[in-house]
């Protein structure tokens, strides 16, 4: 049986992950993060308590469960807060790499790393997995490191690159772009979307999908793992009120230099996700066909 380790397991994908790999009789789950398990379902799986920044700490739950594939998903993804907090961001997103790509090396373990468009400088989108980073900000800069340490140090590994996640679990430590505009506009509150912004929003089922095909294909490379349609962030929310038929009025455009953000964010990214689609067998939902499960989801929830 195949062991597959995931950090993160307490974030938005490290959960869909286990909801995947429960589907999955011949794999074996080692879940990990900071703190008890948050899954619902966490007698089903074997759950371990991991600092990613913790050499010993690493070593010992390496050595304990020998994996044979490691999913990294644990990252600190607060892009203001790693424009301000340098210290933090490189531990979590730089050496707690490093401290994995070499158990990874050691124990001969498979290792799948998730990474990110803020690698980009946003000047054009969508792009392909030639294209060149240049980075715009220090959570960029530091995501940008962390790919070049799995390369350099591991044998066996894939690089996973997405956008904007989105999607709904029960334990949810953060919000994210869909849920937010959802809230937001219910509530009819008025709110300034950016115009300027373009992504290829990403459902967390479709990631979670991705690193399963990498896993079980063996993937060696880059591989963009997105969503397929290619919008605004202000028509991204346009789409979400639509879906929910909810009132637009609120809504009015602005453009990304009067949020008074700490991180420059990339104008333009998106991803090409042919390669992915090619060689992996990656099919991803269309944004409302996403929207409809996590609809589906928040229903069941509203109704336990």
């Amino acid at each position: 049986m195949k062991k597959i380790m995931i950090t993160g397991a307490n974030g938005l994908l490290g959960q869909k992950l286990i909801d995947l790999y429960l589907s999955k009789p011949d794999k074996k789950i080692i879940a990990t993060g900071l703190g008890p398990c948050r899954h619902p379902e966490r007698e089903k799986f074997e759950y371990a308590e991991l600092d990613i920044s913790d050499y010993l700490n690493v070593q010992e739950v390496f050595e304990k469960y020998r994996p044979d594939t490691l999913i990294h998903t644990a990252a600190m993804t607060n892009v203001d807060a790693c424009e301000t907090d340098h210290e933090s961001c490189d531990r979590l997103n730089v050496k707690a790499v490093e401290l994995l790509a070499e158990a990874c090396l050691l124990f001969g373990t498979q290792m799948i790393h998730l990474s990110t468009d803020f690698i980009f400088d946003g000047t054009h989108g969508p792009v392909d997995e030639n294209e060149v980073p240049k980075p715009l900000s220090y959570y960029g800069h530091s995501k940008l490191k962390g790919e070049e340490l799995v390369k350099r140090i591991t044998k066996r590994w894939a690089i996973l690159r997405t956008v904007l996640v989105y999607g709904v679990v029960k334990d949810m430590s953060r919000s994210n772009i869909v849920l937010w505009a959802k809230g937001a506009l219910e509530k009819g509150q008025a709110i300034k979307v950016v115009d300027d912004q373009f992504r290829t929003p990403t459902l967390a089922e479709d990631l979670a999908m991705g690193c399963f095909l990498a896993e079980d294909k063996n993937a060696q490379g880059i591989y963009n793992i997105s969503g397929k349609d290619f919008m605004s962030i202000y028509e991204l929310v346009e789409r979400v009120a639509d879906f929910y038929n909810l009132s637009k009025a609120g809504m009015s455009k602005s453009d990304s230099t009067t949020l008074n953000q700490a991180a420059v964010r990339p104008p333009i990214t998106g991803f090409i996700i042919e390669k992915a689609m090619k060689d992996l067998g990656y099919s991803p939902h269309s944004f409302e066909e996403g929207l409809a499960l996590v609809s589906k989801q928040l229903n069941i929830a509203e109704n336990r």
